[in-house]
């Protein structure tokens, strides 16, 4: 996997401008906040981001993927200003899960997900190498 950066940018914080990876495409639906029974436990969306993260190792890990071989994340939050106040408590979560590891990212704000409780959906592209 190669990160790519233009010379003269700045490194971006927590993402990656672009992406050249090389394998098996994986592609991973939305990814929401519940156990594996379907049910959220909490309300908070950094609680809900953390489960959302643990089923996406699963996913991949299932796959023969793992966090190192995301190529694009893709977030939905219901609250874009309560996403904002608590940045550093996703980047810590982001780090113990994920880890080092910075694919290209968008973070959109909806006003609603499908699944009612759900604060935020993450969508995923990974590589199985």
């Amino acid at each position: 996997m190669e990160h790519i950066l233009p010379s003269d940018w700045q490194r971006p914080k927590g993402y990656s401008n672009g992406i050249i990876a090389e394998g098996k495409m994986f592609f991973l639906a939305g990814v929401v906040g519940w156990n594996e029974n379907e049910e959220f436990t909490s309300d908070d969306i950094v609680d809900q981001f953390r489960q959302a993260l643990i089923n996406i190792r699963a996913i991949l890990e299932t796959g023969g993927s793992g966090p190192e071989h995301i190529t694009r994340m893709t977030w939905f939050v219901t609250d874009m200003e309560g996403y904002r106040n608590r940045l550093s408590d996703f980047g810590t979560i982001y780090m113990d899960i994920i880890g080092k590891h910075f694919p290209v990212m968008a973070c959109i704000g909806v006003s609603a997900l499908v699944e009612r409780r759900a604060k935020i959906e993450i969508e995923v592209t990974a590589m199985i190498p």
